[in-house]
């Protein structure tokens, strides 16, 4: 079994593209700006997502593509949401923490979004996509799509959903011969245990 999983590992780390490399530094990189609460986040996110659109759409991987079309159209908002200032010049938007009414949105969207993909994967499984998982596909697009929400609002939640959505990605990636998207995503769910508690040590100097 583990011998096998190697074998897959090494076949899968061959297999892998000079885009997909560009792709995976990008995203690291995004994720440590995002920590730091840095606007680049956002310009070096779009290079990541663009490219995972391409690869995603050209493994028939319609789940990842959704998400990252998703992650484009977030990033430009939330590059919109963080640059703005007030009449000093200050950022309006800070680090917060959601209240009760704010949690219990991102549980609705996170539901309504995780219901949506499920019908459409499952139904597009059955010709177009024989290789979507979509419980699995659904669950780790709901969750991305929750946490570049919250980013967005620079709500410290967002954090826990990356958390969930990097341990649903890792398996899903390797199964489907993706393996060095596998490891990144190992790397992503380290950094975002670390950008959690940069966040909330933020929060507490203000």
């Amino acid at each position: 079994m583990i011998e096998s999983i190697w074998q897959q590992f090494v076949t899968g780390m061959k297999a892998t593209t000079a885009l997909e490399y560009i792709g995976v530094v990008c995203g690291i990189a995004s994720v440590w700006f995002s920590r730091k609460e840095n606007i680049l986040v956002y310009p070096v996110g779009l290079v990541n997502t663009v490219i995972y659109i391409y690869l995603s759409y050209k493994g028939h991987l319609l789940g990842e593509a959704a998400v990252n079309i998703y992650y484009t159209v977030m990033s430009i908002y939330g590059w919109w949401l963080w640059a703005k200032k007030d009449k000093e010049h200050q950022q309006v938007l800070h680090i917060s923490y959601s209240n009760t009414r704010w949690i219990i949105y991102q549980l609705l969207f996170f539901a309504a979004f995780y219901l949506a993909l499920y019908i459409s994967l499952y139904y597009l499984k059955q010709n177009f996509a024989p290789g979507a998982i979509p419980w699995a596909d659904s669950f780790a697009a709901a969750t991305a799509f929750t946490g570049m929400w919250l980013m967005a609002k620079k709500k410290v939640e967002s954090w826990y959903w990356w958390i969930a959505t990097n341990i649903a990605s890792i398996p899903l990636y390797f199964v489907k011969q993706y393996v060095f998207t596998s490891v990144y995503y190992v790397v992503l769910l380290i950094m975002a245990f670390f950008g959690l508690a940069e966040w909330m040590r933020r929060v507490k100097l203000r």
